[in-house]
């Protein structure tokens, strides 16, 4: 399979500018898409969205949602009280990103058994034997 792009050097001027490294790039880390998926049901306050991940701090919760908004995939909504209301949705662009996702989290649900086993099944080859 041939990419649909020329190869690009990790790091350089050209690697923001490769569409696919800079979407999953944001997308891939730890926590992104976790968020992603909490939220697209139905729009959430933070703390909601903390609790249903579970074990993400808080600042680095903040810090993701930041990002995502940032993207565009995410909206943030502040509400005028005392103390602020703030709650968080996806956009048109985060749901037509997660209409693509969705296979990839029904095939990890289908195969994550097979996947943990291959993983402790796995024998790494001998180290090479210099000559």
């Amino acid at each position: 399979m041939s990419l649909p792009f020329p190869p690009v050097a990790p790091g350089s001027d050209l690697a923001c500018k490769c569409p696919v490294r800079d979407v999953l790039d944001r997308i891939g880390d730890r926590w992104s898409l976790l968020v992603l998926l909490v939220i697209a049901p139905k729009t959430l306050r933070f703390t909601e969205v903390k609790r249903a991940i579970g074990d993400i701090s808080q600042r680095m919760l903040s810090q993701t949602l930041r990002t995502l908004e940032k993207d565009g995939y995410v909206l943030r909504t502040v509400y005028p009280t005392v103390p602020p209301k703030v709650e968080y949705c996806l956009t048109d662009l985060g749901r037509s990103l997660l209409a693509r996702i969705d296979p990839l989290v029904e095939w990890a649900n289908a195969h994550h058994d097979q996947v943990r086993q291959a993983r402790e099944s796995y024998v790494p080859p001998p180290a090479a034997t210099p000559l």
